[in-house]
């Protein structure tokens, strides 16, 4: 039925192909217009795995004791002390600078010159107290140096100064909406002001600025991500090279490649309308549906060279391509979009874009490349000359082709499948070394070198308390401060994770009641302890003040703050396991422990969602090129066929992954789907006209060598075009970008390979045993 049906539509469309152009045209401008509105949209809320509850944890706590938000502006002297009138002159300077970027909450801005930084001391009445620099501070030698004394007092030394005095920190909040607008900041905006008036301001003869913090990753990213245009350009020129050496014609050329950029116009201007921007971890997404596009493409062109190469008119070649190509190509578009769909597992906004981005673009190459495009090439002035041309170049690879269809018999296939067992029985090895979340201890989107990567090991090589932080709620009940079972068990928990290795240094309330009731005891060290009777609790418990972030208003709720050596991923789930097994080997009555907010809470959450996301997504994209290839082929043997090449470059990137030291996580994530939804295109192509060629007399692999000589250059030529589109990314200014570019160069080269060589090999053995057939115009059994 489909047989009769399809050449049908095919006369129908090629009969009112002007109009039908004339309506795609129309289509891309009004696209193109809408196109133009597209915005980079990036925002902390859409890092955040949203189901999880760790971010239950999170957003509940995100006002009261700050969220991962945070900006940390870090100040070294040149003088090498901070304790000169000049560097002190440019913090305070800086300090007021800050209050100033736009989004930040100024009620959390913190420096030695903010008014919720103070000290207290034990003097002979009992304490007194301050702010480490006073309202009426002058910067005589005298007032330097009682600013030295009171940061000492304060406890900042190693958190808002550095240990030997050389450097001084700001620590800032972004609030989640601006309170006079109701919008998000906007990172990037932020990030600028940070540049400008900071960095651009405060970094010369006296001070270097150091700059961290959510907003301004996104900056940098954004600021790289620009340079993305060149490889595209790089990529377009070398497809265009390969397209032109391959179809022998440059309207071919361009023509392909204006609609390869048409199907990207069509994809961001549709973006637009959906009320959708681009966020700059995923904007290598329009480039991946260039190349697919440019793949698909290909095989129009291999067809239509083909057919005119037999003495057929352009019109006549286009209309046979049409109908060779759409079931395969529909096949393999869906299967495409579905496996892209299946990213949405991951419960992170951003990712679920990307997704969507990505399965649009596949449904959108449906229309440009298997409808318009034929109907394009078929007003192409190609003639009797071209025809003649490419019958001359019909052959030359016979010998290739005979070579590689040597596998589809048993003298090939048992070498080349005992091949690709031993090669899965390593990768299977290596693969299991391959870590969920970063393996780096700076940002991993950006390279080891980077401006920010640079600020981050110089801050946490300076300051005490990293630039890594997880926070564990404690909820107790009102005026939990003053119950000696709260505190205490709050304290035990407090020591017990200061003592696991990757936490640097922890921070909650039982420890600074602990240093006040010292001080009600003249600063004797054997009084730091929890004293049982709640009168003096309250005694101690009353200097601290809720901006240190240690309790609420009613004290019923104390975080413990841990600052953490890095955020990799080995440290993060060693930190969060211990903290959960110590919940569950110490529960009270009265204390309930809830991780996680802080940034490497949000990190421990992504990471647990990508590790429990990572087995469905991947069982949801084999299940859906399996029905696919069902569909298709209506038999299981030749979707095996297709789909064990698949699984076995699936393993091989997991292992390579694993030897680069790249970190499974939202950004590498996708690969799986997009590596198994791509690969099944070089299958269903191949094994689509494999059918045609089956019976007759003809052994397997007599069929497959006609198959490889129909078929096999498109193929090769496909998985090259794709590779040329993402192997320029390796040069990128972002690691993330450089990362990607390499996995998805191996993983479309790879599944080219596996498609050409493994899957013949394993069809060809289970012809032996059981051969395939003829049912109704597709391969079954």
């Amino acid at each position: 039925m489909a047989r009769a049906f399809i050449p049908r539509l095919g006369d129908a469309l090629f009969a009112y192909r002007r109009t039908l152009l004339i309506l795609f045209a129309l289509v891309t401008l009004g696209l193109g217009w809408a196109a133009s509105g597209l915005r980079i949209d990036a925002s902390f809320d859409k890092t955040l795995p949203q189901s999880h509850p760790y971010m239950a944890t999170f957003k509940q706590y995100q006002q009261q004791f700050g969220g991962a938000n945070r900006i940390l502006i870090a100040l070294h002297s040149k003088s090498g002390s901070i304790l000169t009138p000049e560097f002190l002159d440019v913090l305070k300077k800086a300090t007021e600078e800050t209050y100033f970027v736009p989004g930040v909450d100024r009620s959390r801005v913190t420096s030695i010159f903010t008014p919720n930084v103070r000290f207290i001391e034990i003097v002979r009445d009992g304490f007194a107290g301050g702010n480490v620099v006073s309202g009426t501070f002058k910067a005589t030698p005298e007032g330097i140096e009682e600013v030295r004394k009171n940061i000492l007092k304060s406890g900042q030394l190693g958190r808002l100064v550095s240990a030997d005095f050389s450097s001084a920190m700001i620590s800032a909040e972004l609030v989640e909406r601006d309170p006079a607008t109701g919008e998000r900041p906007d990172v990037f905006k932020v990030a600028a002001e940070l540049e400008k008036n900071l960095r651009g301001k405060y970094d010369g003869p006296v001070a270097d600025v150091h700059i961290l913090g959510f907003p301004k990753v996104m900056g940098d990213i954004a600021d790289a991500a620009g340079g993305v245009l060149k490889f595209f350009g790089l990529a377009f020129l070398i497809t265009a090279g390969i397209v032109t050496l391959y179809g022998r014609s440059l309207a071919l050329t361009v023509t392909l490649l204006g609609v390869s950029v048409v199907t990207v116009i069509w994809q961001l201007g549709l973006l637009v309308l959906l009320g959708f921007g681009i966020d700059p971890l995923s904007i290598l997404v329009p480039f991946l549906v260039f190349a697919i596009a440019i793949s698909h493409g290909v095989q129009n062109i291999g067809t239509l060279t083909q057919e005119m190469a037999k003495g057929h008119g352009v019109k006549a070649a286009s209309l046979a391509g049409f109908n060779r190509l759409l079931i395969p190509g529909v096949g393999a578009l869906v299967a495409d979009a579905l496996g892209f769909l299946t990213i949405t597992l991951i419960d992170v906004p951003s990712i679920r874009e990307l997704s969507i981005a990505a399965s649009l673009g596949m449904v959108l190459i449906i229309v440009t490349h298997l409808f318009m495009l034929p109907l394009l090439m078929s007003l192409l002035p190609l003639g009797p000359e071209y025809s003649q041309r490419m019958a001359k170049t019909y052959g030359r690879l016979d010998g290739v082709w005979r070579a590689i269809a040597v596998l589809a018999t048993p003298k090939g296939a048992i070498p080349a499948v005992a091949i690709a067992v031993a090669v899965f029985g390593f990768a299977s090895i290596e693969a299991k070394h391959r870590a969920v979340g970063d393996l780096d201890a700076g940002v991993p989107e950006l390279w080891g070198d980077s401006r920010y990567n640079k600020d981050a090991a110089f801050i946490t090589r300076t300051f005490a308390i990293g630039v890594d932080i997880i926070q564990v709620i404690a909820e107790g009940p009102k005026n939990g401060c003053v119950d000696h079972d709260v505190v205490e068990t709050i304290d035990r928990f407090d020591w017990h994770m200061r003592n696991v290795a990757g936490v640097r240094s922890t921070l909650s309330l039982p420890t600074a009641m602990k240093i006040v009731n010292a001080g009600w005891n003249e600063g004797n060290p054997k009084w730091r302890e929890l004293p049982r009777d709640s009168r003096v609790l309250v005694r101690a418990s009353a200097p601290i003040e809720t901006s240190t972030g240690l309790l609420n208003d009613d004290c019923s709720v104390m975080p413990i703050i841990m600052f953490t050596v890095d955020h990799k991923s080995q440290t993060i789930d060693r930190v969060t396991t211990e903290a959960e097994a110590w919940f569950k080997a110490h529960p009270s009555p009265k204390v309930t422990f809830r991780l996680a907010t802080g940034n490497v809470g949000v990190m421990a959450a992504t990471n647990q969602t990508v590790r429990a996301a990572e087995t469905p997504m991947l069982l949801y994209v084999y299940g859906v090129v399996l029905a696919a290839c069902l569909v298709m082929f209506r038999g299981l043997a030749p979707s095996i066929c297709v789909i064990i090449p698949l699984v076995l470059v699936s393993v091989l990137t997991d292992a390579i992954m694993a030897m680069l030291g790249i970190g499974l996580k939202t950004s590498t994530l996708p690969v799986a789907a997009l590596g198994v939804g791509i690969g099944v295109d070089y299958g269903m192509y191949m094994f689509s006209r494999l059918n045609s060629h089956l019976g007759g007399g003809r052994s397997f692999a007599e069929a497959y060598l006609q198959t490889l000589r129909e078929t096999g250059s498109s193929i090769l030529l496909t998985g090259l075009t794709l590779a040329a589109g993402t192997c320029t990314w390796i040069l990128s200014g972002l690691r993330f970008q450089a990362d990607m570019g390499l996995l998805l160069t191996f993983v479309f080269v790879a599944n080219m390979l596996g498609a050409v060589l493994l899957s013949p090999a394993i069809a060809g053995l289970i012809d032996r045993v059981r051969p395939f057939h003829r049912v109704e115009g597709v391969i079954g059994h």
